[in-house]
């Protein structure tokens, strides 16, 4: 049974920063692209982040680049968000999850495990 675990999230203040980790059981993640998603109640799941197998590919949404950082350790079986800068906007569920494919992935779609999310919230 695949396993994702988030944690690191909390409450911060506008301009502060935070770093999730996304711990995978069940699963080597070693072979697979893995991402970052976001939800707020009443909204769509959106795209945040993500990171090829093997850490060399990385996109990012429009709204968190230059902010935000992924990366993940194999070893370790996790991956991380750095988010920096954080704004109010930035307030949401974060989610990672993990696909069946090695090159990084923006599409809902394309991702087979999800965690149950850690809460991001930013004070102004």
């Amino acid at each position: 049974q695949v396993q994702l675990i988030e944690s690191g999230g909390g409450s911060v203040q506008a301009g502060g920063s935070l770093r999730l980790s996304c711990v995978v059981s069940g699963r080597t993640i070693s072979t697979y692209a893995m991402g970052w998603f976001r939800q707020v109640p009443g909204k769509d799941r959106e795209f945040v982040s993500t990171i090829s197998w093997g850490g060399v590919v990385t996109s990012y949404d429009d709204s968190v680049k230059g902010r935000f950082t992924v990366s993940r350790d194999n070893a370790k079986n996790t991956i991380y968000l750095q988010m920096n800068s954080l704004k109010p906007e930035d307030t949401a569920v974060y989610l990672c999850a993990i696909t069946d494919a090695r090159s990084a992935q923006r599409e809902i779609a394309a991702y087979t495990y999800w965690g149950q999310g850690t809460q991001v919230t930013v004070s102004s």
